[in-house]
């Protein structure tokens, strides 16, 4: 297949690149700069030059490809509105260039807020509908174009995509220990979080681009919940430092805008995504890659 690729050149995209790559397809990359324009070249890529806000290069890169992969997000955590507006608008732009065209719309989204008390699974319905909800409802905004006959597959992925070059969440708790001098977590650490290592959920990506059915939700993890107390100690491991419980109250200023996302549970199965497209994580896990030096190297 030719695949265009939004967010190629990033955390994630840039492993889906390589994996599309190495099984034999054929990669158009959105690139909004001449320096991700020559990395997507360096991989053989082609490229299309935009971004998120020039809809009229989503429609292109769409219009040239066999399946769109829908990875980038403006992640703006001081301006949310705005990410949200422009996520909703991506999805449209693209999902109307796909349809009635039969073919695959991967799109990348998160798996918290889907519910709580229990582990997330592949059949919950995210709750986020509208353009004032979370991400401005993109999950469900993609899988109404099911209807209009696009081959939607909505990948969620676990907080944390880790491995070497991660700059996401626990590169952000790792710099917060650094500056305050203590590996921090939140309140008892029971909090717990779902992980996968970022291999392993390029892998998936392509498996859902190639085989999964219209409609179909996945599940990007390999570990279910890891504490963040676990978390805490692994990084104050790491860089040698104390680790120390921050009172929910302070997690704020602790850690920064992710020190409410360090408070939260968000675990997820991923047994009916394994099922589906025989996908089984070989990557290491969260723990081994930051007692590896993931994070710290």
């Amino acid at each position: 297949m030719r695949a265009f690729v939004t967010g190629a050149t990033g955390w994630i995209g840039s492993a889906v690149v390589d994996e599309l790559v190495s099984a034999g397809h054929q990669v158009i990359g959105l690139a909004r700069s001449d320096q991700a324009e020559r990395t997507l070249a360096a991989k053989g890529a082609g490229v299309v030059r935009g971004d998120l806000d020039d809809l009229g290069s989503l429609r292109r890169g769409a219009d040239q490809a066999d399946a769109v992969i829908h990875m980038a997000n403006k992640h703006d955590w001081g301006n949310p509105a705005e990410s949200d507006r422009s996520e909703r608008a991506a999805i449209r732009a693209l999902g109307d260039a796909l349809t009635g065209t039969g073919r695959p719309f991967v799109v990348a989204a998160p798996l918290s807020g889907l519910v709580e008390g229990r582990l997330a699974t592949e059949d919950d319905v995210s709750p986020a509908v509208g353009p004032d909800s979370n991400r401005g409802g993109s999950e469900n905004l993609a899988l109404d174009y099911v209807a209009r006959d696009v081959r939607t597959v909505i990948t969620r992925f676990a907080p944390s995509v880790h491995g070497h070059g991660d700059w996401g969440f626990v590169n952000l708790l790792t710099e917060a220990a650094r500056d305050k001098g203590v590996s921090g977590y939140v309140g008892d650490g029971s909090a717990a979080w779902s992980a996968v290592h970022r291999d392993d959920a390029a892998r998936l990506i392509r498996l859902g681009m190639e085989k999964a059915p219209a409609g179909t939700r996945l599940h990007a993890v390999a570990e279910e919940a890891v504490t963040t107390k676990a978390i805490a100690e692994a990084i104050g491991r790491s860089l040698g430092l104390p680790v120390a419980s921050v009172a929910p109250q302070d997690a704020g200023p602790h850690f920064g805008f992710v020190g409410g996302f360090f408070a939260s549970t968000m675990t997820a199965s991923s047994d009916a995504s394994r099922r589906l497209l025989s996908w089984e994580p070989t990557g290491p896990s969260l723990l081994a890659d930051i007692d590896a030096g993931a994070y710290t190297a």
